[in-house]
């Protein structure tokens, strides 16, 4: 079915999380066709404007934007953004007008004074090891929410307990594929959200994850597909362990 023939925040609407002992994880990426996601290092160089549409319905649906820091920088991120219309739906459901966005960081090394700090509508949260906020200093405190999320490397679920605990209940991960492969190692990960590019790239750049082969693939449910100008949009499913629960 084609994406502007659909009503987007029903074909993406998050899943009841009542009762989860952690927030709903879904991960929004795009690729090529030969695994390609990004061009000259940004991903926005790849999609159009169907994509834009379900970039900004996804984040609507979020109570925080998770994002590695190597990300942010390469894509120029700046504070969330939101069109009227998707912030009145998301007033009307008791949320904040806009998610805040939360940045996973180990060195703790970020622009403090840049705009998406000095002009987020919503404070930022900040995931840290412990050197790295004690190296980011008492600026990043005046700009955002700074947590300790691990000791050597930030732990996903140590990310999500913090974020559960102020009772968020659904997590859009935006990258990048390091960050995308601890929550998948983690066993944290819900859904999949990926637009396929029909393009190609070729050159040696990063894939929706990083590192090294999983033990085993990781099979998904493909539980919506849309399609616009080429573009295909997926929307996958983890399924749980054997005998586990959320």
């Amino acid at each position: 079915m084609a994406a502007g023939e659909v009503a987007l925040a029903e074909a993406y609407a998050v899943p009841d999380t009542a009762g989860r002992s952690r927030p709903f994880v879904r991960c929004n990426m795009i690729s090529t066709l030969d695994g390609a996601i990004a061009v000259q290092g940004r991903s926005g160089m790849l999609g159009g404007p169907a994509d834009r549409r379900v970039f900004q319905v996804l984040r609507a649906q979020a109570d925080v934007v998770v994002v590695g820091a190597g990300t942010a920088r390469a894509e120029g991120y700046g504070p969330a953004r939101l069109d009227p219309e998707l912030r009145r739906g998301r007033t009307a459901g008791g949320k904040s007008p806009v998610p805040p966005i939360a940045v996973v960081t180990g060195s703790g090394d970020l622009d403090w004074g840049s705009p998406f700090f000095a002009q987020a509508e919503e404070r930022p949260i900040v995931f840290s090891t412990a050197r790295g906020l004690s190296s980011a200093g008492a600026p990043a405190a005046e700009v955002a929410e700074l947590v300790e999320a691990g000791e050597e490397r930030v732990d996903p679920g140590r990310v999500l307990a913090h974020l559960q605990g102020q009772g968020r209940g659904s997590v859009l991960l935006e990258g990048g594929p390091g960050l995308n492969a601890d929550f998948v190692a983690a066993g944290l990960l819900d859904e999949l959200c990926l637009t396929l590019a029909p393009r190609l790239v070729a050159g040696s750049g990063p894939r929706v994850l990083a590192g090294p082969e999983l033990p085993r693939p990781l099979d998904l449910d493909v539980v919506g597909l849309l399609e616009e100008d080429g573009f295909l949009f997926y929307r996958l499913a983890v399924p749980p362990p054997a005998g586990g629960g959320a």
